[in-house]
């Protein structure tokens, strides 16, 4: 919490921490820079040394010369600088963009529960982009800017101290009015940045159930919703472009007002003998050039206001603790080599995913190693969570989870998830080929280690029939393939990295009596690899295995052989009365 706090409240300072890992690089540009204004500060001198050589008959083609050399080093000098501080910024931006994927795909899953899906990534995409103009612009005509405006202030100073005071009293004036302004900007970039975040998020909502949004007819809903979140972020943009478009004039007034009172001033005193011509212009030629230092440092602090609120957002992702930071490690020891114990237990396991509304109350079970199990019961009794809980994608309140008699919280989450598979109830692919997504978690895998699992999951002659194997596309959401296809690739991908368990949520809930029969195939091979623990609704794939678990009210209420929990459970009659009515007479009358 306190490091979201103090993500809530990052401001300039925070950036320039951002910018101090690249500080090699920014300051070989501020020296370029440095170089290139004593460049641009020493041309009005030569002009006035060319107007003096003038008057007193001297000759002048050196002067020129020396001035035509020094405008040419400036041009290439200050390109160079400008490239060396753009191509920083751009970097940073990659650094914080890379930063910002890593963390993402590594937050607990709490996170993504709180979280929008659309609004993070929009964190990667839009604000990363806003943080670019911040660093790449921003940054760039701060450090130019400053630089510049530093030498002439010098430079004027030394030539007339009191006009100086006027040009100093003009520009206080705009400063006030820009410093006002760039509150307004702020608050309002960072709106911005909200709804244009909350924009992709219902974007990626409609997108990602489409075709529920045709069925339903709600594309103008949709549209109107999304429509909505753009006009927000339009509002705001526009709020800005209106503060935005108040410094420029002002910084223009200030030092064009300044520029005609001193040409007043200057000019009277020329006629009354109390200066020279030189001075005059060499005075004005150095107004000509604060005009473009002032107008950069104005426009860099409009911008780094608009940066700074994407900034923000950036930082309170990135202030989210990763997966690894999170969870206890309790200093429990392995049982020793007992051959008897089971692969799998829950012990007094205690879990919810708001506080003081546990899902599982003390869930306790055993599932012995080579063995085929099935979890049931009805809808939200917390069947899921406890293939959550498995995976540690979230921790036990009380009790503990052990895998081969030691508590899977004393190994490390990656080395804990390799032992395990898992096929999800819809079975995601993922947009690539069959080669990647059957690859995914085992790049390396050998063409015969593939063909392998293709055998085993029976898709051989699927992947036959595929005009480029393997290496055919699977479309998105791998919607080219059917539900029981997806579901074999799936288990096959699980397969691959050789697991002693693997967690198959639902596989038959949603398929055909023909892709069903060819997926308990699939099953009934893969028991012969390693240990399944199945969630199950349909009875083929409960009498399936070899052990049942009825789960009722976040704990196990009744354990055994579908024979004998037909005889002894009532909560398991009633379930299986509930699918196929009659057919509790009829296991009753097999079990005696």
């Amino acid at each position: 919490m306190k490091r979201e706090a103090a993500a809530s409240r990052a401001g300039p300072r925070d950036v320039l921490r951002l910018l101090y890992g690249h500080r090699r690089r920014i300051a070989l540009a501020v020296l370029l820079m440095l170089g290139a204004t004593a460049l641009s500060l020493a041309q009005p001198l030569l002009v006035k040394r060319v107007i003096e050589s003038a008057g007193s008959g001297s000759p002048v083609t050196p002067a020129v010369a020396l001035l035509v050399v020094f405008f040419l080093a400036q041009a290439v000098v200050q390109g160079l600088a400008q490239y060396v501080l753009a191509r920083t910024g751009e970097g940073i931006v990659l650094s914080v963009r890379l930063g910002l994927i890593g963390h993402l795909l590594r937050l607990p899953m709490r996170q993504y529960d709180r979280h929008r899906v659309g609004d993070l990534i929009s964190r990667v995409s839009a604000d990363s982009t806003t943080l670019r103009l911040l660093l790449a612009e921003g940054f760039t005509d701060a450090v130019t800017g400053s630089v510049g405006l530093v030498g002439v202030v010098v430079l004027m100073i030394w030539l007339d101290w009191l006009m100086f005071l006027i040009v100093l009293g003009m520009v206080a004036l705009a400063t006030v009015l820009v410093g006002s302004v760039l509150r307004g900007i702020a608050a309002a970039s960072l709106a911005t940045q909200e709804a244009t975040g909350a924009m992709t998020a219902d974007l990626e909502r409609a997108l990602g159930a489409i075709r529920t949004v045709r069925a339903a007819r709600a594309e103008q809903r949709e549209s109107d919703r999304i429509g909505g979140r753009a006009r927000s972020a339009y509002r705001g943009s526009l709020r800005m472009a209106k503060l935005d478009a108040v410094v420029a004039p002002a910084v223009e007034l200030a030092v064009k007002g300044s520029f005609v009172v001193v040409l007043l001033v200057g000019g009277i005193r020329v006629a009354d003998q109390d200066g020279s011509v030189a001075d005059l212009a060499a005075f004005l030629l150095y107004m000509v050039y604060l005009i473009g230092p002032i107008g950069a440092v104005f426009q860099s602090l409009s911008t780094m206001e608009q940066g700074v609120g994407a900034y923000r957002r950036v930082t309170e992702v990135l202030a989210l603790p990763t997966e690894g930071e999170t969870g206890p490690r309790p200093a429990t020891v392995s049982r020793g080599a007992d051959r008897t114990q089971p692969l799998l237990a829950f012990r007094d396991v205690w879990f919810g995913y708001e506080p003081g509304r546990p899902v599982l109350r003390g869930a306790t079970f055993e599932v012995p190693e080579h063995s085929h199990v099935a979890l049931i019961g009805g809808s939200g009794v917390g069947k899921s969570t406890v293939f959550a809980l498995l995976e540690r994608f979230y921790e036990p309140d009380r009790g503990r989870i052990e895998f081969d008699g030691r508590d899977i919280r004393t190994v490390g989450r990656a080395a804990h998830r390799a032992r395990i598979g898992l096929v999800e109830q819809q079975a995601p692919v993922l947009y690539g080929t069959l080669r990647e997504n059957l690859t995914y978690a085992v790049p390396d895998a050998t063409p015969e280690e593939v063909d392998r699992v293709v055998a085993r999951v029976h898709l051989t002659d699927l992947v036959a029939g595929l005009p480029r194997g393997l290496d055919t596309d699977a479309g998105e959401h791998g919607m080219a393939l059917s539900g029981g296809e997806r579901q074999r690739i799936a288990i096959a991908r699980a397969l691959l990295a050789r697991p002693r368990l693997v967690l198959l949520d639902e596989p038959t809930a949603h398929l055909d009596a023909v892709s069903e029969a060819a997926l308990r195939r699939t099953i009934r091979d893969a028991a012969a690899e390693c240990t399944l623990l199945v969630i199950a609704h349909r009875m083929s794939t409960i009498r399936a295995a070899d052990l049942i678990l009825l789960l009722d009210e976040g704990r196990i209420v009744a354990a055994g052989s579908h024979a004998q929990l037909a005889a002894t459970s009532e909560h398991y009659r009633r379930l299986l009365h509930a699918q196929q009515p009659g057919a509790v007479d009829a296991s009753r009358a097999g079990a005696g």
